[in-house]
């Protein structure tokens, strides 16, 4: 099996079984974004303790395999981790999406290397990267309720 077709296989199983999918009811920051251009919607739901981890994390959203897949590689990613390795996770993960950064960084995180094959895509990098535009608005919301409260 070639790469590209190993990566396909990957982003198709997160599509049709995607991870962390569903909603938080309870104490939670809730987030929306959308790509207008092709109509992928994510609500990104997360709950950070008082230490700064990330506890739970849930999306509900519509859209293209990719945009959905990425989401779901995402959660399974960040849950556990602390805002600030969470930071970390998500320069790295756009800046290799956007050119920014050496696509060799997708190897560190799991499934998530399968998004290198959509790098060669580029109308598809917004698809990709969708999810991680949510989480860092999450993210800062979550510093904002830290520092004011």
């Amino acid at each position: 099996m070639a790469f590209d077709d190993l990566y396909q296989e990957i982003i198709l199983d997160h599509y049709r079984n995607p991870q962390n999918f569903g909603e938080v009811t309870h104490g939670c920051t809730i987030v929306e974004e959308d790509n207008p251009v092709c109509g992928d919607q994510i609500k990104l739901m997360v709950v950070v303790d008082d230490q700064g981890v990330l506890q739970e994390i849930k999306f509900k959203g519509s859209g293209c395999a990719i945009s959905m897949a990425s989401a779901s590689m995402m959660t399974e990613e960040v849950k556990g981790k602390s805002i600030q390795e969470i930071k970390t996770i998500c320069q790295d993960i756009i800046g290799a999406m956007r050119g920014e950064k050496d696509p060799e960084v997708l190897d560190n995180y799991g499934d998530l290397v399968a998004l290198k094959g959509v790098i060669q895509f580029p109308a598809r990098v917004k698809c990709a990267t969708l999810a991680w535009h949510a989480l860092e608005d999450a993210i800062r919301e979550e510093e904002k309720k830290r520092q004011s409260g």
